[in-house]
């Protein structure tokens, strides 16, 4: 059983405009590995009826296979599941000789389910899709409710769901049932529109996060500095307090100004966030720590703050920077606790 990441999100929304301009859509889902598979269980990849396809289930080692059984499945309607090991006679064309397999479901893409997965997922509430392969049908699981299409759950399988969900953990279940998890997107606030923001949004939305950089200083925080990015002008904590993280949220300050910095850590340690984090030198650090333990916060508290922020790579470069932060951010993301940056 395996933690699926989010940035499988892009491929639901384009099979979401597929299915709005017509296209009937088939989608394959990684339901099983063994050894070193190349994807995580519940990674996605969308085929579009008439061409076109989005996501990955091998990081293209079988994607071309998996296309032909989709626009198979597209053809007759009826979900298969395929195996490739490295037991097949193809083994060395489909990338996986070094020893992994895995399973992958194929099925077509009903418009209702994926409009109630949709749904759940703008709103940032966490659902569970059950589905069970040998027949297609499903149920949509969340903490207050169960919508069944069509497949029935036991009260102790929709306990088992709601447990995977909360772990943001996608597998099997007995009963030959697979569970998708859908959490929160995991997303990144960026305190303060600085050189080293620059380098670090758009890297940070490549890794799959939801990227929103927070500046009370107009000058700083324009499109032309930062295009593309979700910008906020506003004091952190109160943009923070207006929606505040949650367990799949990373926060990290950059300006090194006080007025600006305490607030949001402040507020980012009074929240669940999966990482904080503070750009600054061991001495800055330090000061900081007692201006927020003079607020009230305990040493565990503070313990939390990751500060000076980033892994310990070497670079100086504000691009160098920026990568230690996002790789410190995604170690924290995978529970890794690494060494930090000696300096900010």
């Amino acid at each position: 059983m395996t933690a699926s990441g989010d940035d499988d999100g892009a491929v639901l929304d384009l099979a979401e405009a597929w299915l709005g301009e017509g296209r009937l859509v088939a989608l394959a889902t990684v339901v099983r590995t063994w050894g070193s598979a190349p994807r995580p269980v519940g990674s996605h990849m969308a085929v579009a009826a008439g061409g076109g396809f989005a996501g990955s289930v091998s990081g293209g080692c079988i994607e071309a296979a998996v296309i032909a059984e989709a626009e198979a499945v597209l053809a007759d309607h009826r979900g298969r599941t395929i195996d490739f090991a490295v037991g097949d006679a193809q083994a060395w064309d489909f990338g996986l000789a070094c020893g992994g397999a895995i399973s992958i479901h194929v099925a077509p893409l009903e418009p209702a389910l994926l409009a109630a997965l949709q749904a759940f997922r703008r709103q940032r509430r966490p659902v569970a899709v059950v589905t069970d392969p040998a027949s297609g049908v499903h149920a949509l699981v969340s903490g207050d409710g169960v919508a069944c299409g069509g497949l029935a759950l036991a009260g102790d399988a929709v306990a088992r769901v709601r447990v995977m969900l909360g772990d943001d953990a996608s597998g099997g279940i007995d009963g030959g049932l697979f569970v998708r998890s859908y959490g929160p997107p995991w997303s990144l606030v960026i305190v303060g529109a600085t050189h080293i923001a620059q380098a670090l949004a758009p890297m940070a939305a490549l890794a799959g996060l939801t990227v929103t950089v927070v500046d009370p200083r107009r000058a700083f925080a324009t499109p032309e500095r930062l295009p593309g990015v979700n910008l906020v002008v506003g004091w952190p904590d109160e943009v923070l307090a207006a929606d505040p993280p949650c367990g799949h949220t990373a926060v990290v300050t950059l300006t090194h100004d006080a007025k600006i910095d305490d607030p949001a850590l402040a507020a980012a340690l009074r929240s669940p966030a999966f990482h904080v984090g503070a750009l600054g030198s061991r001495r800055t650090h330090a000061r900081r720590l007692e201006r927020l333990a003079a607020e009230g916060f305990a040493e565990s508290d503070l313990a939390r703050i990751n500060g000076p922020v980033g892994l310990d790579l070497g670079g100086r470069a504000p691009g160098e920077i920026a990568v230690a932060i996002l790789a410190e951010v995604v170690a924290a993301r995978y529970g890794r606790r690494l060494s930090p940056s000696p300096v900010g």
